[in-house]
């Protein structure tokens, strides 16, 4: 698996000041992990930002602080709402010998043999997955085959993927991923919409016609109630 270096600094400037970090380039971060003390660091932005592109989440990053080089992985990264900036971000350091969980993005690659045929529609139930290995084997992605999904029905299964050597997956095995659904066409979208609105009609109409009758029952209990005072 490949490796990426960055290296960090000690940071003194903390809390609401760490604004003045962000004017200089830099962001605010914090190393944390088993049986370590957190640290606070600081990288630069632009330095990150050309990691943290290649190595996302599950890349295993060599943090050099202070001449001392950390393996972590991003943990967290705080994005600001407008701008887009990184304005904080959390590395956790590993234990190179002990596993951690991760989520891996799946990839669909090939194209189903029953969407090529028109018979039916590629349908993503999970984005990611969690799964747990060596820091230095965690994979990048988990690629997905579904040249082989022919008909309406056909799924792959956690069971079927093919996954690197020593990295576990925590989902049941028969848990679907991608699944090829009813295609609906243009037709059939168009007969919905208009049993819809033939349903919505019918209503309309039942709704008026009920209306006057209503209003004549409550006249004849209004009258009725009247004539009932006068002969008391």
């Amino acid at each position: 698996m490949k490796k990426f270096s960055l290296n960090a600094q000690a940071r003194t400037i903390l809390g609401h000041k760490s604004k003045q970090l962000r004017r200089q380039g830099k962001i605010p971060a914090n190393i944390f992990g088993k049986h370590i003390s957190s640290l606070s660091i600081e990288v630069v932005s632009d330095e990150f930002k050309t990691v943290y592109s290649q190595a996302k989440e599950t890349g295993l990053v060599e943090l050099s602080v202070d001449k001392k080089i950390r393996p972590v992985l991003v943990k967290l990264v705080q994005v600001h709402p407008v701008t887009g900036a990184f304005i904080h971000v959390d590395f956790y350091q590993v234990d190179l010998t002990k596993k951690v969980s991760a989520h891996v993005p799946l990839q669909i690659i090939h194209t189903a043999a029953a969407v090529s045929g028109k018979l039916g529609v590629l349908l993503t139930l999970i984005d990611d997955i969690n799964v747990s290995a060596l820091p230095a084997d965690l994979p990048e992605k988990i690629e997905v085959s579904v040249a082989n999904l022919a008909q309406v029905g056909d799924a792959i299964k956690v069971k079927d993927l093919k996954l690197p050597k020593g990295v576990e997956v925590s989902l049941d095995s028969e848990t679907e991923l991608v699944k090829i659904g009813a295609l609906i066409t243009k037709e059939a979208q168009a007969q919905a919409a208009a049993d819809e609105a033939a349903a919505a009609a019918t209503a309309s109409v039942v709704a008026e016609n009920a209306a006057p009758a209503d209003a004549a029952a409550s006249a004849a209990t209004a009258s009725k109630s009247e004539e009932n005072k006068k002969t008391g």
